[in-house]
């Protein structure tokens, strides 16, 4: 069969991105970093993300039409994500696309960056010959797979989704403070460890006891399925503090042990909820979306969880598409070319920070 062309750009906060996919295949998927701009303030600046992606957002486009091999007149279909994100940085994404869409005559798909989060572990590469298979399964409903659930961690959120089929989904989740990626990230901070943070965190947890410190695990005692995770960093910055009052600094052990803890405690604040998720929907498949499952230790428990419930686990094939990408916005943009879902009115399009799913 053959899938329309979809040409997906996300520029939700500092990574310009732009993907060419054919259904869920991969076709090119080019991710400009601008992680080298930003680390010099530890943290991502919207204004400095804005004049990055202005920069960046036409040779990123060039590249992803080379990569793939596609002229541009051959795209079917144009999809950008309209948020949720950083306002400004989202408002680049959506000229450059309406501009595109316009000049080649092509429909326009305002995507939703967290659905793309969700179908992410979907996406196939160029090479992939089950594609059929597996756009089978979700577009007839396969009760293999669902009811299912979609748990999207990253810097921004914490959200889980069930996924009663891909026409229906609803949060039962969802932070109520920080997410569970700005936590590592913020106690990466306590910590001195640099930008970005909680990738350096898990590199140093690699040489650290995780059972040397204790930090509380939130809401359970909550009937429901959100997470918080502001507590547990205040308690990281009290546990430097009372380390700090016998002692000069941190030592290399206290970082490495400091490190262990605080990652598994942010695991098993996960896990805890993901557990109650799984009972109370009789979930038959998990599908892990967003820039944590990048932590490997975290994919190791949550496959070992998967593997005691009988569920079947579906992750993104690569990093590249765990962390914000062009091609996941292009996979999720696919059912809704499916059911015609482009844009009318132009002038209307807008940007949506606090987009929900």
């Amino acid at each position: 069969m053959l899938y329309p062309i979809i040409l997906a750009i996300d520029t939700s906060c500092d990574d310009t991105s732009v993907a060419i996919t054919q259904g869920l295949k991969v076709l090119s998927n080019v991710i400009a970093s601008q992680e080298e701009i930003h680390r010099q303030y530890g943290g991502v600046m919207p204004l400095m993300a804005k004049l990055a992606h202005n920069d960046l957002i036409n040779p990123t486009f060039e590249t992803a039409l080379k990569r793939a091999k596609i002229k541009k007149e051959n795209i079917d279909a144009i999809a950008v994500t309209i948020g949720p994100g950083l306002a400004i940085a989202l408002e680049v994404g959506i000229e450059f696309a309406k501009n595109l869409s316009l000049e080649l005559g092509k429909p326009l798909i305002a995507a939703n960056h967290m659905m793309g989060h969700l179908f992410s572990s979907w996406a196939v590469n160029s090479k992939n010959k089950t594609e059929d298979e597996l756009l089978t399964s979700l577009l007839e409903n396969d009760q293999k797979i669902f009811p299912a659930l979609a748990f999207l961690t990253s810097g921004g959120h914490t959200d889980l989704v069930l996924v009663k089929n891909i026409k229906e989904v609803e949060i039962v989740g969802q932070t109520i403070d920080d997410a569970a990626g700005e936590a590592l990230d913020k106690f990466a901070r306590l910590l001195d460890l640099g930008y970005p943070g909680a990738a350096i965190l898990e590199q140093m947890a690699k040489d650290g006891n995780s059972t040397a410190f204790n930090f509380p695990l939130p809401m359970t005692q909550a009937d429901n399925l959100d997470f918080s995770f502001s507590g547990m960093k205040t308690a990281g910055r009290q546990q430097i503090e009372k380390i700090l009052q016998n002692q000069q600094k941190l030592t290399k052990q206290n970082i490495y042990d400091l490190s262990a803890s605080f990652q598994q405690a942010v695991i098993k604040a996960l896990i805890y909820k993901l557990k109650r998720a799984v009972a109370k929907y009789q979930i038959k498949s998990l599908w892990l979306g967003g820039g944590v499952v990048n932590n490997t230790e975290y994919r190791k428990q949550i496959r070992q969880f998967c593997q005691q419930n009988n569920l079947i686990l579906k992750f993104p094939y690569i990093k590249k598409l765990m962390s914000d990408n062009g091609a996941m916005i292009g996979v999720a943009a696919y059912f809704q070319y499916l059911d015609k879902k482009f844009v009318k009115d132009f002038p209307t399009l807008q940007r949506i920070p606090r987009m929900k799913i």
